[in-house]
């Protein structure tokens, strides 16, 4: 997966948009990284799409930012100039993609059936946008669709909102997902940058589903473990069930055999994708100890990780739903 790809993989969630005040470019992004997206598909479908643009890399040059809606080899020259680290078409013009291929930046045609698909492959392509997904079929078109061809990888837009973002995203030769729902038109329009930020936090909750476990606690010895999961199961009608090295107490309390994780214990957080939650994490400041990672052997993606620092004396982790 080169850089861009594994950028976009990480944050999970393009937000599409289309400014029409470059003024409005600099606050938005600010609610878009607030709100734990720091990305944006700036379309040229207004004049002051490379001015936007410019505007958010030079205030913001961690951002990803991508040009969308790019139809002719001006608006790439125009986009790369602005900064644009990857562009996108509704369609696939194999001169307008090839010229962007030249320049040496990543370019995702809209693709919608099998000979788009075929078209991008001869260009040497590996990722394409799936566009309009929903009109187009939507997920089951696009898994019937992707099945022939390998390992190449798709950003399903168009359609795309906070009800079945995830069911997108699940699927394993998705990428990303773009969209425009946290920041509509008349949203921008208004410059209610609070509530933009509010709809991509509540879009990335979404997206990474983070739920609480269970919570492990430390005991001195075995003989301590298996009184207080036996308490529990008196005081609160948790039932008991035994592995090598615990005894949870129901499913939410985990009691050790001896000093496990943590000063105290352990607390443990499901998530829909422990790779994104990381990069996520990693993105607000938060480490992990990487020697606690866990791999999936079928997907070789991460399972399981600890923070590196306790909370109150009790070591965090993360672990796949």
């Amino acid at each position: 997966m080169n850089n861009i790809n594994s950028e976009l993989y990480s944050i999970g969630l393009i937000p599409v948009i289309k400014i029409e005040n470059p003024d409005d470019a600099i606050p938005l992004a600010k609610a878009l990284i607030d709100g734990g997206l720091p990305a944006a598909e700036i379309t040229f479908r207004t004049s002051c799409a490379a001015e936007a643009i410019k505007k958010i890399t030079e205030a913001y040059p961690e951002m990803l930012v991508g040009a969308g809606t790019v139809l002719t080899t001006e608006q790439v020259d125009a986009a790369i100039a602005a900064g644009s680290k990857f562009l996108v078409s509704p369609g696939l013009n194999p001169k307008v993609t090839s010229y962007c291929l030249s320049k040496g930046v990543p370019m995702l045609p809209g693709c919608s059936n099998p000979s788009d698909i075929e078209a991008a492959l001869e260009l040497g392509l590996t990722t394409v946008k799936f566009f309009p997904a929903e009109a187009a079929g939507g997920l089951p078109m696009l898994k019937a669709m992707a099945a022939p061809y390998g390992q190449l990888t798709f950003m399903p837009t168009g359609g795309i909102n906070a009800n079945n973002l995830l069911d997108y995203l699940k699927f394993n030769k998705i990428i990303a997902c773009g969209g425009s729902f946290m920041v509509k038109d008349e949203l921008i329009k208004e410059k209610k940058w609070d509530e933009i930020t509010a709809l991509t936090k509540n879009a990335v909750k979404t997206m990474l589903g983070l739920e609480f476990v269970h919570m492990g606690i430390n005991s001195a010895d075995e003989a301590e473990c298996t009184k207080g999961a036996k308490l529990f199961e008196t005081m609160f009608g948790l039932a008991n069930r035994e592995t090598s090295k615990s005894i949870f107490a129901g499913d939410a309390f985990e009691f050790m055999k001896g000093k496990g994780p943590g000063t105290h214990g352990h607390i443990a957080i499901r998530t829909n994708f422990v790779d994104r939650a990381m990069a996520y994490f990693k993105r607000m400041g938060f480490e992990f100890d990487e020697s606690t990672v866990t791999y999936d052997e079928k997907t070789g993606k991460p399972k399981f990780v600890y923070f590196k620092d306790e909370v109150c004396g009790f070591a965090i982790h993360l672990v796949q739903k």
